[in-house]
């Protein structure tokens, strides 16, 4: 590596750290106070997608690595996680701790094939990767095909704390989110996520710097589908089924929706936009087949509208980072 790579990257300034803590503080406020209006359940939900969502935006918001097919981490998760906690009556924090380290290697694998192509090859590697696993789960008997695993059991807490009702549960959701984004925070913050985000902007001036830019892109896939896999192994955990809905081709262009309507390439966007798309599906599952069509519409009023969305817009208006 060149003596410029051993450069320190320039951390954020303390003018853009500000706000994002205060943010930070009113989104966990809302989170803990909002049980006492709003279904638990519902917001665990919105959690559990929030965190799939920041995992995505990790990867393409910040390394500018568009990935089509980041469902088969979701998915992958839920079946390991369900599995474990109904097989082999795996407490769930040893549920949740197998489903992330199985979507962290699956990550790897994806990301050693994907990341030796750039733009829209490497997005249809992702999409071919995730197809595959996709028929993959709907053939083989472990997953149980169309039908899922259902009553999949919450267990216990460390074999102290039942989780079967919401009033358990939900603290345990909110622990795994706000864990996984504090983790993401620091992952952007850091030397790491600066690297990334030079990448992002220049890949080619970043190669001459010294950096190995592959291995940096191959990082932060791993980082991206192991955190996406908690957000799944918690969601299955919650809903007490794993199901081929997770691994679906649809829901790898949800997550792409609620990071664009959010705000790309924001640390609070992607909450944001998971909190708007889940609520969307939530009140207009009346309108059957149309809420895609619905939702395609808001979309691009969206795009047509605010094209940093919702929080870039705000952060915008601001002028501070979000």
């Amino acid at each position: 590596m060149s003596a410029q790579a051993s450069t320190p990257v320039a951390a954020t300034p303390d003018s853009a750290i500000g706000p994002q803590r205060v943010a930070f503080v009113v989104m966990l406020a809302f989170f803990a106070l909002a049980p006492l209006v709003i279904y638990p359940v519902f917001l665990m939900k919105v959690m559990c997608f929030a965190l799939f969502a920041c995992a995505f935006n990790l990867l393409i918001g910040f390394g500018g690595l568009l990935s089509f097919g980041h469902a088969m981490f979701l998915g992958t998760a839920g079946y390991v996680a369900a599995h474990a906690a109904k097989e082999w009556g795996w407490t769930p924090e040893l549920a949740l701790l197998a489903a992330a380290v199985v979507a962290t290697v699956l990550g790897f694998g994806a990301g050693m094939i994907a990341i030796r192509r750039q733009g829209i090859y490497f997005s249809m590697i992702t999409l071919a990767l995730a197809q595959m696993i996709f028929f993959f789960y709907l053939q083989t008997p472990f997953t149980h095909g169309e039908d899922g695993i259902q009553a999949v059991p919450r267990g216990s807490l460390f074999g102290l704390v039942d989780l079967s009702t919401s009033a358990t549960m939900y603290p345990f959701v909110m622990a795994v989110f706000f864990g996984g984004f504090l983790l993401i925070w620091r992952i952007v913050h850091s030397p790491f996520g600066q690297i990334l985000k030079a990448i992002r902007e220049n890949e080619a001036r970043a190669t001459s710097l010294g950096y190995d830019t592959d291995r940096y892109k191959l990082a932060a896939f791993v980082l991206s589908g192991g955190i996406a896999g908690l957000a799944g192994g918690t969601k299955a955990l919650v809903f007490q089924l794993a199901s081929l809905t997770d691994a679906h081709w649809s829901m790898s262009g949800e997550v792409v929706l609620m990071t664009l309507v959010g705000g790309l390439g924001t640390i609070f966007g992607p909450v944001v936009g998971a909190a708007v798309i889940v609520t969307m599906q939530n009140y207009l599952a009346q309108l059957g087949a149309w809420v895609t069509v619905v939702q395609g519409v808001i979309f691009v009023v969206c795009v047509l509208s605010f094209r940093r969305g919702v929080v870039g817009e705000i952060g915008n208006f601001m002028r501070k980072s979000l």
